[in-house]
């Protein structure tokens, strides 16, 4: 299994739209991981009392979603969730206050209107000069091989 490329997220979903697009016309998939503190609420009232009564996963599916869950011992295992739920995925936004930091950083470069104008800052960190792609730039890079 090829794992994906990882970058934390530091904004709103929404800002990430061009990125989205530009991989979809590449026919490469993106995941977003939202990595939170404590358990994301709110889960629909059968899964979370399923899971009360100790089931091994729940899952609620409706018209255009599905909501899978399942309890976890002990704390959330990176490479597990990547290999659980994003198989295929080219490239993972990985965004919430547990976002692992040494992760480099993907922000919009687009001042005040975000992301809309589909350019981006990749932070790498170490003191590392920032980088600016657009995200057609982006999708392109990730397409080539390694």
């Amino acid at each position: 299994m090829k794992e994906p490329h990882l970058l934390r997220a530091t904004a709103a979903p929404d800002s990430f739209a061009p990125l989205a697009a530009a991989m979809a016309a590449l026919g490469l998939r993106l995941g977003w991981l939202e990595l939170a503190a404590a358990p994301p609420a709110p889960l629909p009232a059968g899964p979370a009392a399923a899971l009360g009564l100790g089931v091994l996963r729940a899952v609620a599916v409706g018209p255009g979603l599905t909501v899978a869950a399942k309890p976890l011992r002990g704390a959330p295992v990176l490479r597990d969730l990547l290999r659980e739920h994003f198989l295929g995925c080219r490239l993972v936004l990985i965004a919430g206050e547990a976002a692992p930091e040494e992760l480099p950083a993907i922000e919009p470069d687009g001042g005040e209107d975000g992301g809309e104008d589909g350019r981006y800052r990749l932070v790498a960190g170490g003191g590392e000069a920032a980088r600016r792609l657009t995200a057609a730039a982006l999708a392109a890079r990730l397409r080539r091989p390694g």
